[in-house]
Order: structure tokens, then C-alpha cells, then sequence
């Protein structure tokens, strides 16, 4: 497992205690399908081989995707893939079933793998995730509402799963070194969409559009989009102050705007 950083730096998992917290976290896999992003040298790789039913291994690097390749290359449920995360097609891997993904998230891009992962869990392909992150990041995406760290990040995270901050590793736990301390969540997906009466794409939208600038009001960022003062007026929710940031609006609330807005015909 590796945390690569542009231009392929990457910084390896050496502690074999980690390793195996992490690995035993996804639970029982015996009879699960795992896919592992970003296995690097195999240092969790080797682990999960032995615990689940069918591994596939997304590794970027072509040098150690060929590693990865022969050295399990008597493993028969084990698959290595030279690809790209953000490309990959996780459908066919999930064709028993749900999966599940474990893999340490390249710094630069774990927005992006993120969202790919709440993608595939709103169609029904991916039912958990333990994964590693800059340890800011993740405190971002299990931040409260009403929290200076609420964002949109932590609303479309918790829009989609329960999260459990696992642990966190020191700089010393790599080889080299980060810059930054690193944290484990383990992510277990249940998204809320249908509770709440929202359509995911839209209300997707919606959220973007009510954190496009923090320093804004939630209104004010919604005139933004281009909502008007008497559409907002009418939408908006008994008890939620006017001057109200977006980062102190709890989802229940965000969703009651939304749908009131769609019922004016002016939310898309």
C-alpha cells in the first residue's frame, strides 16, 4: 500500500502492526471480494491474499503493478490491475456482489477517489471501505455540523456512510517519511438519499453549490446559483436563521431546502 504524491513519490507502509489493524478491520472477507487501491509493495496485500474470497489490486505504478503481478502470480483469486483508480471500472469487479475497498489514498487526489467511492456506493457496488488519508482530511470529512471543519467534503461523506476514525499513524510508521500524520477511517456505506426524499445527482448539486464559498452565507451562496430572494423566502426553513453559514446546517435541514426549492421549481 502506498500514498503516491504527484509524479509517483510515494510513501510506503512499513508498520506491520498497521498493516494488520488495517486488514482486520474490513472484517470478515472470507467469502467478500476486496479491492485494494494503491497496494504498492503488497505490505497489506500479502494480508488480505490469505483473508477474502477474490482480491483485485489497482496499482498505478507500472513498475510495481509488474512486482505485485509476479509475485502472486500463483494466486489464482488474486488479480493485479495497471490502472488508474480514477479510470477504473469497478462494475465488473463487483459481478458477485457488493465489494469491499480497503487502500491508503494518495494525498493529491483522495477527493477525488472519494467521490468515485460514493458514486459506486449509490449504485450498489461498494458496501464498506477502510481507507487512509492526510489525517486534516479526514477530521474534514467526520466533522459535525457546526463545526469550523464542516464542509462540503463531510456532508457528502456523511451523506453516503457512517464513519469510524480507526487510528492514526505518525511519519514514522512510513518509509520515507511524510510530511503529515496519517488516519485510518473505515467508511461503511448506507446512503440517505431515499431517507431523505432527495435525488442524488441534484441534491449532489445542491451541496456544492451551498459550500462554493465558505466565507459566504448559505443564502447568499444560493443567490449565487441562482436562486432568487422570493424563491429562498418561500423554501426556507422555519427556525433556520437567515445569516446561517452552510457548515452550521445540519443535512436534515440542507434536504428540507432542497425539496421545498424543487417544489417551487427552481432547484435543479
Amino acid at each position: 500500500m502506498s500514498a503516491k504524491k504527484p509524479r509517483l513519490g510515494q510513501n510506503f507502509l512499513v508498520d506491520e502492526n498497521a498493516c494488520l489493524r488495517i486488514a482486520e478491520a474490513l472484517g470478515d472477507v472470507r467469502e467478500r471480494t476486496v479491492v485494494e487501491i494503491g497496494p504498492g509493495h503488497g505490505a497489506i496485500t500479502g494480508l488480505l491474499a490469505t483473508r477474502c474470497r477474490r482480491l483485485h489490486c489497482i496499482e498505478f505504478d507500472p513498475a510495481l503493478a509488474r512486482e505485485l503481478a509476479f509475485r502472486f502470480r500463483n494466486d489464482e483469486h488474486v488479480t493485479i490491475h495497471h490502472e488508474d483508480i480514477l479510470r477504473a471500472d469497478l462494475r465488473p469487479l463487483a459481478e458477485d456482489g457488493t465489494i469491499d475497498v480497503v487502500g491508503n489514498l494518495p494525498y493529491y487526489i483522495t477527493s477525488d477517489i472519494l467521490l468515485k467511492l460514493y458514486e459506486a456506493a449509490r449504485d450498489g457496488l461498494v458496501a464498506r471501505a477502510v481507507v487512509m488519508m492526510q489525517r486534516e482530511v479526514a477530521e474534514r470529512i467526520a466533522a459535525e455540523p457546526g463545526s469550523s471543519e464542516y464542509g462540503a467534503l463531510s456532508a457528502a461523506t456523511q451523506m453516503h456512510a457512517q464513519i469510524n476514525n480507526l487510528f492514526t499513524l505518525p511519519p514514522s510508521a512510513f518509509s520515507p517519511p511524510p510530511d503529515v500524520y496519517s488516519t485510518v477511517l473505515r467508511l461503511n456505506f448506507s446512503p440517505r438519499f431515499v431517507a431523505l426524499g432527495v435525488e442524488p445527482m441534484a441534491f449532489n448539486r445542491f451541496l456544492r453549490a451551498s459550500f462554493a464559498q465558505k466565507r459566504k452565507t448559505l443564502m447568499n451562496n444560493l443567490r449565487v446559483a441562482g436562486y432568487n430572494a422570493a424563491q429562498l423566502a418561500e423554501a426556507w426553513p422555519e427556525g433556520l436563521p437567515l445569516q446561517v453559514r452552510s457548515e452550521a446546517v445540519p443535512l436534515e435541514a440542507m434536504a428540507q431546502l432542497y425539496c421545498a426549492l424543487v417544489g417551487t421549481g427552481s432547484a435543479g
